[in-house]
């Protein structure tokens, strides 16, 4: 019985090395998130002590950037997993092929976003505004959340920037540069919030607007300090001279096409998944949205810490298998993962404690911060299942199963919680609490479908092969080795 206790801790704890490496890797990563969300919820704050209104535009404005922002993340993470195994079979020349077309793929949607965000802005936001005749003026919701909307669309275009080369270098497990520019972004738009959302130091006071303002000026810093970086560290070589050519070989673009559509809208679909949820919540009126955002704000900062740690594990797990070593790569994803969630099970405990204080900060109605209550205590429980859900998410994707993790994520989304959500927002008067537990639930399913995958092994693929060439034949050639 000794035995079998310690061969199971062998198999879930790594040793001094293996940490060593995941914090090297995950804890700039984690820093600059937090610290990010941070400012964010402090932002989040800032907005909503001003009135219910502004802050409610401001959400609803979000969830629809919020989609977008997914978007390029899919396009960039969907390229991202070639460069991830370029990095470890050492090829250079692809690594600069894939960022080229990275930049290309981030560019074609931030022009997308101009068109919709510019023609339908005000229609999508006022499809989340629903009078429950309790809380709110939704006109003026509708107008604060389209103004601060129209001024964000101005830094979309560094956000995309921004996308590509740190996601470049985190592939290459070089965390710290996006660490320190995110950092420097945070810091500005911290000190532009409070002096343009409530005219401090002799500048106008500017609300939801001034807050629109501040994040896009922080966009261009942080786009500005991370370019300059790569092209200037000599630890970055495959920067150098990465836009002397604007070419990427047709193969390339066909694989990176293949194997990265899939992300990409898996990406997409799953946020408008989330999207069409929260739509559905926002049926039994503004006080729910206005809750929801208090939840989002805090559930956001707890929520990097799972998060960060999928993003190390795509990282690890993809460098490893770009290597070779399966075995390798199998033990570093279990154990991975084995960490995420004890992390989170220490996350979700601090969760529940702020439930109970963080509503009462915000300058709304009983009823709102009720809400919010009850949410954030639900989402918190539900925390250690969602750091087990995202690594298995990211494990996946790691080794090229692109198909899989459309069908584990976004489709699911589509075809369990969406029509749930629809359901029981239309055909029933279920409070929503009981909506908001229900949906989380449903969570359960995906995590055991996410077990059985990685336990199938079938995610262990290479797919680049080593030096400067990528197999022609079919764009990539897949290198099983299990």
């Amino acid at each position: 019985m000794e035995l079998d206790k310690k061969n199971i801790f062998s198999k879930i704890i790594g040793d001094k090395a293996f940490y060593k490496m995941v914090f090297a890797v995950a804890v700039p990563i984690l820093i600059q998130n937090v610290i990010t969300n941070f400012v964010a919820l402090l932002d989040n704050i800032m907005v909503g002590r001003v009135g219910t209104e502004e802050m409610s535009g401001v959400s609803i404005a979000n969830i629809l950037l919020f989609v977008f922002n997914l978007a390029i993340f899919g396009a960039t993470s969907g390229v991202g997993i070639f460069t991830a195994q370029y990095f470890g079979s050492k090829n250079e020349t692809g690594m600069k092929h894939s960022i080229r077309f990275s930049m290309y793929w981030g560019l074609l949607l931030f022009v997308a976003s101009v068109f919709i965000f510019g023609g339908a802005g005000k229609a999508l936001i006022n499809l989340y505004l629903h009078d429950s005749g309790s809380v709110g003026d939704i006109d003026a919701t509708l107008e604060f959340g389209s103004s601060y909307l129209s001024l964000m669309v101005i830094g979309l275009p560094a956000f995309v920037v921004s996308q590509v080369y740190a996601g470049t270098v985190r592939s290459a497990q070089k965390t710290m540069p996006p660490m320190v520019a995110g950092l420097c972004a945070v810091a500005v738009n911290l000190i532009l919030n409070y002096v343009l959302i409530y005219g401090r130091w002799g500048a106008p006071k500017l609300g939801v607007d001034g807050a629109a303002i501040a994040t896009v000026i922080s966009r261009y810093v942080e786009a500005i300090i991370i370019v300059v970086w790569c092209h200037v560290s000599k630890k970055m070589p495959y920067f150098k001279g990465v836009w002397r050519s604007l070419k990427v070989p047709l193969e390339e673009c066909k694989a990176y096409i293949r194997k990265g559509t899939p992300v990409f809208l898996n990406e997409v679909l799953w946020s408008l998944a989330i999207s069409m949820i929260v739509q559905c919540y926002s049926v039994r009126g503004l006080v729910v949205v206005a809750a929801l955002n208090i939840q989002n704000t805090i559930n956001n900062l707890f929520a990097a810490g799972y998060l960060t740690m999928g993003v190390a594990t795509g990282i690890i797990v993809g460098n490893i298998l770009g290597s070779g070593d399966m075995e390798r790569a199998r033990d570093t994803s279990r154990k991975l993962m084995a960490f995420s969630t004890t992390l989170s099970v220490v996350l979700a405990g601090l969760y529940i404690g702020l439930a109970f204080l963080f509503p009462s900060i915000y300058n709304t109605t009983d009823d709102v911060k009720e809400v919010a209550k009850y949410v954030m205590i639900i989402a918190a429980c539900f925390v250690p299942l969602e750091a087990i859900v995202n690594c298995a998410y990211f494990t996946i994707r790691a080794g090229g199963r692109t198909l899989i993790t459309f069908l584990f994520d976004s489709f699911f989304a589509w075809v369990i919680p969406v029509p749930v959500a629809l359901i029981m927002s239309r055909l029933t008067n279920l409070d929503v609490i009981w909506m908001y537990l229900i949906i989380q639930c449903l969570e359960i399913i995906k995590m055991i479908i996410g077990f059985i995958i990685l336990h199938s092994g079938i995610w262990c693929k290479k797919f680049v092969k080593d030096g400067s060439e990528i197999e022609s034949t079919e764009g990539i050639a897949e290198v099983e080795q299990q």
